[in-house]
């Protein structure tokens, strides 16, 4: 069996580790801060989409609307969305689209925030109850 020289050794040093540990901490620091936020984006998608198929919904008005929003909001557990601020109804002769636009600020790192902005659009089909 051989030695091998200290020089010949290969490997990480502890001054290196602490460097890659540091950079990793600080992206796992922010996926925790923004992965939340998309995935509240996410549950509004859904929501909306679901709302949007449902059968009434082309007959339904915009607070008819937001009451089916509001249950699914409450099942999903969207916070961020104000909606009677945040979510309009666009009416394009016959078609009728519901727009949800909102953005969440939170802190990140002592004094500095991140925004994100969202802005869906879907049309209302009522496709669930149509055959």
């Amino acid at each position: 069996m051989s030695m091998q020289t200290v020089g010949k050794q290969r490997g990480i040093t502890l001054m290196g580790f602490i460097i890659v540990l540091a950079v990793v901490g600080f992206f796992v620091f922010l996926a925790m801060r923004l992965v939340p936020v998309y995935v509240e984006y996410y549950s509004v998608v859904t929501d909306l989409k679901a709302v949007c198929k449902d059968s009434g919904s082309e007959k339904a008005n915009v607070e008819g609307i937001r009451a089916k929003l509001a249950l699914r909001f409450l099942v999903s557990y969207v916070q961020n969305v104000d909606l009677k601020k945040n979510v309009k109804m666009i009416k394009e002769g016959d078609q009728k689209q519901i727009n949800i636009a909102y953005e969440v600020r939170r802190p990140l790192i002592y004094n500095l925030d991140f925004v994100a902005k969202f802005d869906v659009t879907e049309p209302v089909t009522g496709a669930a109850g149509a055959e």
